[in-house]
């Protein structure tokens, strides 16, 4: 028991520290340290550090690395050709101004699906979303919830193919690739998507019954993010925004599903390439090369329109190393604490509430995803943990690795949007609101509504299998 205390405590310590604003590549090993004091010491520390802790961040950087590469430089390269603006501002134009709510969640979600990692199009679409929100009269508390909706939930979890990161962590524990279960995935982002814009009109029309307007935020909204679009002749078309979009997706599917597969591959059971198969890389191989191909041909297409290309290039990548490194940090904690005697008792009883390894695996990632406030860091920590345990009871039962892979990613997007979330405590400095004006409502949008697309899946797939 004093075990347990001491990883609740030291999960404490995180979630405050992180609150806080504390860096969590600096306090997640001395979080980790706590919950292997209270332990009992069941190994030195130092030793902990260098050969526990270091090796799980690494093995993380090893594995996805540059998929948070690729999808950064995508981003700014997004960004700065002024693709990005230029798809929110058709979206807008396409849906119309009285239906801001719907335009600004449309753009986050062709954005994200498309490649563009959340906080990028967060930048790029906040500026469209406050003018839009002004101009209708619509409460800009409301603002954070539809760039959630639309930047990290249906896109990010739930549609097959997504490039998201969370879509790729469990390729190589279940041997599948982004497009796992897709009917099951579709219907999830459905539920998603249908909820959450229900929820944001039902708010925006309350609020305008009870004469709730925009609000006056104008010793707030900075000069950063000026509203002031910029001139057509200095935008690129819709057509060729789209192009580098629509790229990563279809390219994600044809290497997935013909090329990587049907490669000679055999050279992978050596030991020089880690004993492994094409099932367990070629999903993370596919996401690699459609990025890297869409990166090419979006600086081919827009050239002129950068200031510099290479500077471009150089902050995305140099903007990944915070994210990974964040990510890898707490999967690392995460190795240390499972390290101990004391969270193999905790396991072990997550895993005791059901025999069923779909429910299961979604109770564990769903907790590890809330205690971290992370998705891809809970879910690496959960897989890690009991990946293997749950691939082989499905194995046994005869049930489709797919729908493993599905809940995996869904349940990572539940609870990981709790208030010490890393990425809501962004968006909301973004957005310049803090947690009382907005928090509600991303809560509804991104941990309510997710879960409840999560237990449709589950009840679906029990129903009519996986599809």
């Amino acid at each position: 028991m004093f075990g347990i205390l001491g990883i609740v405590l030291s999960l404490a310590l995180l979630i405050a520290l992180a609150y806080r604003g504390w860096n969590v590549i600096v306090i997640a090993p001395i979080c980790a340290m706590v919950g292997l004091l209270f332990g009992g010491l069941d190994a030195p520390l130092i030793a902990t550090y260098t050969q526990v802790f270091m090796p799980a961040l690494g093995n993380y950087l090893i594995k996805f690395f540059p998929l948070f590469l690729l999808g950064a430089v995508f981003g700014k390269l997004m960004d700065d050709s002024g693709c990005a603006q230029t798809i929110a501002h058709k979206i807008v134009e396409w849906t119309g101004k009285e239906r801001a709510i719907i335009a600004i969640i449309l753009a986050c979600g062709v954005l994200t699906y498309g490649g563009v990692s959340l906080f990028v199009v967060a930048f790029a679409v906040f500026p469209v979303a406050m003018q839009m929100f002004r101009e209708g009269n619509l409460p800009k508390r409301l603002i954070p919830a539809a760039i959630a909706l639309g930047s990290f939930t249906f896109t990010m979890t739930a549609l097959p193919g997504s490039p998201a990161i969370q879509n790729a962590i469990p390729i190589p524990y279940f041997h599948t690739d982004t497009f796992a279960a897709p009917g099951l995935g579709v219907v999830a982002a459905l539920v998603m998507f249908g909820c959450g814009s229900a929820w944001l009109m039902f708010r925006a029309r309350r609020a305008r019954l009870a004469g709730e307007g925009y609000g006056d935020h104008r010793g707030y909204e900075t000069t950063a993010t000026d509203t002031t679009p910029a001139p057509a002749g200095h935008m690129p078309t819709f057509a060729v925004a789209i192009i580098p979009v629509l790229l990563v997706l279809a390219l994600n599917f044809v290497f997935s599903k013909y090329v990587v597969p049907s490669m000679d591959t055999d050279y992978l059971a050596l030991p020089k390439y880690g004993k492994t198969t094409v099932s367990a890389v070629g999903g993370i191989w596919s996401i690699i090369l459609a990025m890297l191909i869409a990166c090419v041909v979006l600086i081919g297409l827009t050239w002129k329109r950068f200031k510099n290309v290479r500077q471009s290039v150089t902050d995305g990548a140099l903007g990944s190393m915070l994210p990974i490194l964040n990510v890898g940090s707490e999967v690392a904690y995460g190795a240390v604490i499972a390290s101990l005697a004391s969270f193999l008792i905790v396991r072990d009883w997550l895993m005791t509430l059901t025999d069923n390894p779909v429910i299961g695996l979604a109770v564990v990632v769903n907790v590890l995803a809330g205690i971290t406030g992370s998705s891809s860091g809970g879910m690496s920590i959960a897989l890690q943990a009991v990946g293997q345990t749950y691939f082989d009871l499905a194995q046994a039962a005869g049930i489709d690795p797919q729908i493993l892979h599905r809940v995996a990613t869904l349940a990572s997007g539940g609870l990981d949007a709790l208030p010490h979330s890393g990425a809501v405590i962004t968006l909301l400095a973004i957005c310049q609101m803090n947690h009382k004006q907005s928090y509600f409502d991303i809560f509804m949008v991104s941990v309510v509504f997710p879960l409840s697309s999560l237990l449709a899946v589950i009840i679906l797939w029990s129903m009519f299998g996986t599809f």
